[in-house]
Order: structure tokens, then sequence, then C-alpha cells
């Protein structure tokens, strides 16, 4: 199940054609997995108050076409996988009115504890990052 969530292009987050600089689609994954957790009604910070961490351990994404200042974009977010100590992230970034399909992406996160030692995901964890969000 896709969670989406949408948002204008910053002036801040283009170059001087208004064109989106690369590094800041990294950023909207971040907003796309924070928006997914609200929707699991959970969050990195009820996460974290545990001793949990996830830490970021690869990032894969395949630029397709650029985002422009004052754009609308969507960034849509899926739990593709959770295993004992990873979660993996899908996502899609699309032109909210055009509906070009702009990124798409993946990340993997990997749960460490407040000493930054990798560990399991705890069970109930699991169980919440696998629920099914309303789009």
């Amino acid at each position: 199940m896709w969670h989406s969530t949408t948002f204008h292009v910053r002036y801040a987050e283009t170059d001087q054609m208004g064109i989106v600089h690369h590094s800041n689609y990294i950023v909207w994954l971040e907003e796309g997995r924070s928006a997914l957790l609200r929707a699991l009604n959970t969050s990195y910070a009820e996460f974290e108050a545990d001793g949990y961490y996830l830490a970021i351990s690869k990032v894969y994404a395949r630029y397709l076409a650029p985002a422009r200042y004052d754009r609308t974009v969507t960034v849509r977010t899926r739990v593709a996988q959770v295993r004992s100590r990873t979660i993996i992230f899908d996502y899609e970034i699309v032109d909210t009115h055009s509906g070009q399909l702009l990124v798409t992406a993946q990340t993997h996160l990997i749960c460490i504890d407040r000493s930054g030692l990798v560990t399991t995901i705890p069970t109930h964890w699991r169980q919440r990052f696998i629920a099914n969000p309303t789009p």
C-alpha cells in the first residue's frame, strides 16, 4: 500500500534554472517516510523513545525528469520489506499535476540501539511497520 504526501517545490531547493538539486530528493524521501509513519499512527520520535534508531544504510535513486520550482510534487512511499534488523522503503516522486514520474528510489534502514550497535527490530514495531496505512 502506497502512502502519498504532497508539497510545493521551494525556491531554496532549486538551482539558478529553477531545477531541484539532486540532494533535495533525499530529504523528500525522509518526508515521505515520516508521513507514512504518521499514517501508521506512530513516528520516529516514538521509536527513538523506545531506545531504537533507524539509520540509513543504502539509498538508491533513479532520476528520470527534473522537478521545478513552485510545482507541486507528490512523494509516494511504501514499506517494501521488513526484516529482523532492516526496513526497506520504496518511493515514487511525481509531478502532482501532470502525473509525470520524476524519481524512483529505495532506502534501506537498519535498526540500532542507543549505543549504536545493530539490533533486532522489536516484534511490536515490525508489526506496526507492515500495517496498511490509508493513502
